[in-house]
């Protein structure tokens, strides 16, 4: 077992990573003193291949456990979910001491996460994650939030779970798509904090997309640590930790647009890396030939690299004044400056911005 610590004082908590952990998640909230009642949060995908086996290892640690499985997709991070979770709460007589537990991907870890956050304005809460998405980022870190039919995440709060426990056996119920999805945050990464890791996934693309469990741990391990590094100097995004958006701001416009579901985050995020970094080289940020080693690795690892077909780029530009990075009316993007390191940068000209959209035409997006 491999841990990473995020130390932010009296809300710090441990990443535990390895193989068959599922099996110690009783004994390690009941190591937390917590209440003896969990709300056990998991969507229709992870449900029922997983529910059932958490739920008998919580109850032989002691707790009494209400499961609420949601429907899976990104339209279920929603005020309608959260309100059918806050209700599944009171029926359950859940007090202030007593865990949410969130297992599955992403969607799940936000939504619960907002539910354990305003809840008795807020109880303990547990991260299972069980995607690899959702392993290298969603999960770490506190962001937990809802979405609008105006915008991504713009309903939230900053949260830390007590604990969160990644039990890489996980990855081999996850299909294709999501696993791939997974790789842009990890790539993401790479860009904004760590060339040599940036390296490191050229050289291994094969063991990855094979899932080798050595390398997959290696993915994960270092993400962690790079994410907690990051949240360590600023929990709460008021500068440094901004960078993590890298690809976000395009990629939730191309969420918005396209329908929420339609792509993955990972995916739509992939997509929002290429054109980012395409931005950063036309304001004289980055060299043409680290934009290209982007593209290609994110290529490599099978994801897609344009715009869906059908999507106005006006119409893009228009959402991201709704992103909740938006300041003072000013968009705020994340951009690289080389491998290995980006920046903050605020106030971009929309004429740059568009000329970047359309330098690709939208081109089928089968990948």
């Amino acid at each position: 077992m491999r841990t990473v610590h995020v130390e932010l004082g009296s809300r710090s908590y441990d990443i535990l990573i390895g193989s068959h952990l599922l099996n110690q998640l009783g004994e390690l909230m009941r190591e937390l003193g917590l209440g003896r009642k969990a709300l056990l949060v998991t969507d229709t995908n992870v449900g029922p291949v997983y529910g059932a086996r958490v739920t008998e290892i919580l109850t032989r640690a002691g707790f009494q456990v209400a499961m609420v499985q949601v429907p899976a997709g990104e339209k279920t991070k929603s005020l309608e979910q959260a309100a059918r979770l806050y209700d599944a709460a009171f029926d359950h007589e859940l007090d202030r001491n007593c865990p949410v537990v969130a297992l599955g991907g992403g969607v799940v870890g936000d939504l619960a996460g907002f539910v354990a956050a305003t809840y008795m304005r807020g109880v303990p809460f547990i991260q299972v994650p069980t995607t690899l998405l959702a392993q290298v980022d969603s999960s770490v870190g506190g962001k937990v939030a809802v979405n609008h039919p105006r915008g991504k995440n713009i309903i939230g709060a900053f949260y830390q779970p007590k604990l969160v426990l990644i039990d890489t056996g996980t990855l081999d119920t996850l299909d294709r798509r999501n696993l791939k999805a997974g790789l842009a945050e990890v790539i993401k990464y790479g860009v904004i904090w760590d060339a040599s890791f940036f390296r490191w996934l050229e050289e291994n693309i094969s063991k990855i997309l094979g899932q080798d469990p050595a390398s997959l741990d290696q993915v994960i391990e270092t993400c962690c640590k790079i994410k907690a590094a990051v949240v360590e100097q600023d929990e709460t995004e008021q500068g440094r930790r901004a960078i993590l958006n890298y690809g976000h701001t395009i990629g939730h416009a191309i969420e918005l647009l396209s329908g929420y579901g339609t792509y993955l985050h990972g995916e739509a995020v992939a997509i929002g890396m290429v054109y980012e970094a395409r931005l950063a080289h036309r304001i004289g940020l980055l060299d043409a030939a680290a934009v290209a080693g982007i593209e290609e690795l994110i290529a490599n690892m099978q994801l897609p690299v344009h715009l869906p077909t059908g999507i106005n780029c006006q119409e893009m530009i228009k959402s991201m004044y709704t992103d909740k990075k938006v300041t003072a009316g000013k968009l705020t993007f994340a951009l690289p400056e080389r491998i290995g390191c980006a920046r903050v940068v605020k106030d971009l000209a929309e004429s740059d911005i568009m000329k970047v959209l359309e330098v690709v035409p939208c081109w089928p997006s089968g990948f």
